[in-house]
């Protein structure tokens, strides 16, 4: 089947780039996803561009995992096509890694080799590397069981980037974790997204959240894009300031408005 054609897509004002205009990293096309007669994705149109880092919101059984496990592979589409560089996805995305609410670590095996689930080779360098990124090299060969919930989120979030994805998709991993761990969650991803430039899916529930770390907040309803808003704010964000609060408020206008 051809290629779909490929529009230029503005790059966020949030991203130093060199280019104003990026080619999408991820098409979604007329995708459909049905569970027996339950519809819960419609003929979803959506283009993300390479290094974006786009916000799903919206309330629950609107599709949001359902659209992040079609774009790991892990499912597949009803209708539809989905393209990552030019490419139709068949099967499992292997640019992706998925990193989920519960941490899903082996509770036999150390941190470390947590870490290097699914590398092959000299496994151990890339997997410590990772730790590092995240703060816990030092806990390399604890076991799981010994770890804070913070610290289960940080080795989980360490083997989805220990093998450079080129695409991050992050199914509400927060949403279980105190709020001050949440925050520093939240400021370590938008750190290694920085400094990685992956492109980055996040589904939340958290309108807050969506915007202080997102490019783009895309709000699902009924399996549709409802809105696609742009968040044209600096890097840190100032969750306290009167354009951020306004983002904030219109988002979750939008999800009231669905009642």
């Amino acid at each position: 089947m051809a290629s779909p054609s490929f529009t230029l897509e503005r790059a966020p004002a949030t991203r130093n780039v060199a280019s104003q205009l990026l080619l999408p990293h991820i098409q979604v096309h007329g995708v459909s996803k049905a569970f027996g007669d339950r519809q819960v994705l419609r003929n979803l149109d959506l283009e993300i561009a390479q290094g974006e880092f786009v916000a799903v919101i919206g309330r629950s059984g609107c599709g949001k995992s359902t659209l992040l496990r079609l774009l790991a592979g892990l499912e597949a589409a009803t209708s539809g096509e989905i393209w990552v560089r030019r490419e139709g996805l068949r099967g499992v995305n292997r640019d992706a890694r998925i990193m989920f609410q519960d941490a899903r670590l082996l509770p036999w095996e150390r941190v470390l080799e947590n870490v290097g689930i699914g590398l092959t080779g000299a496994w151990k360098t890339p997997a410590e590397e990772a730790l590092r990124d995240v703060g816990l090299q030092d806990r390399a060969q604890d076991w799981p069981s010994v770890l804070s919930g913070g610290q289960r989120q940080r080795v989980a979030l360490a083997r989805a980037l220990a093998s450079h994805p080129e695409i991050l998709l992050l199914d509400e991993p927060l949403g279980a974790l105190d709020a001050l761990t949440r925050r520093d969650m939240q400021k370590l991803i938008e750190r290694l997204w920085q400094q990685h430039a992956f492109t980055t899916l996040l589904v939340t529930h958290d309108a807050e959240e969506a915007v202080a770390l997102a490019d783009r907040v895309i709000l699902l309803d009924e399996g549709r894009v409802a809105m696609d808003l742009y968040v044209p704010l600096e890097r840190p964000r100032n969750r306290a300031s009167a354009a951020f609060v306004s983002l904030r408020e219109q988002i979750l206008e939008h999800i009231h408005n669905q009642d």
